[in-house]
């Protein structure tokens, strides 16, 4: 494409979130609801995250998950981890795979990490598999702040029933 186009063009075409400019431009109800997003939509996840980076490290709703203080719906769990739906869900299936050990942030790991991670996905993709996504779903991570993580636990989304969206945030 480069070559083609000379490299000042290129790099004008893939100007602002790596695609070529919209023809026609997005509509004003269109550029709000982008802003709505970007701060965090209308359930406040930015800012929920913004004050959960702020707290004082402690005990968390998904310990109290993990030792039974507080109820949620187990679809999958281990001597590692623990899958469960999420109770405000973003798709028809929406649920969350933790691990037993609290690790605050994906960017806190160590690699003694690695084989519980690799748990941790393989857990999300069979128990995807069991909720019926054959057609595909989506994992995130959220990390920190800007990252919109509102748990200082280590969780994966897993998200399916319907078409996702790109880009998602």
């Amino acid at each position: 494409m480069a070559a083609a186009l000379g490299r000042a063009a290129a790099r004008e075409l893939l100007r602002g979130w790596g695609r070529p400019a919209q023809y026609p431009p997005p509509s004003p109800a269109r550029l709000l609801q982008g802003a709505r997003l970007a701060t965090g939509g209308s359930d406040g996840e930015v800012e929920k995250a913004r004050r959960a980076a702020e707290a004082q490290p402690g005990q968390t709703v998904f310990s109290k998950i993990l030792d039974g203080s507080i109820a949620a719906e187990v679809l999958y769990q281990d001597d590692k981890c623990m899958a469960f739906r999420d109770v405000a869900p973003k798709a028809p299936v929406h649920f969350l795979v933790i691990p037993r050990q609290p690790i605050p942030r994906i960017s806190r790991v160590a690699e003694s990490d690695a084989q519980l991670l690799g748990h941790l996905l393989v857990v999300a993709s069979q128990t995807a598999r069991a909720q019926g996504l054959s057609e595909g779903y989506r994992v995130v991570i959220n990390d920190g702040k800007h990252g919109a993580q509102s748990i200082y636990h280590l969780h994966l989304h897993v998200l399916g029933g319907r078409q996702m969206g790109w880009p998602p945030g």
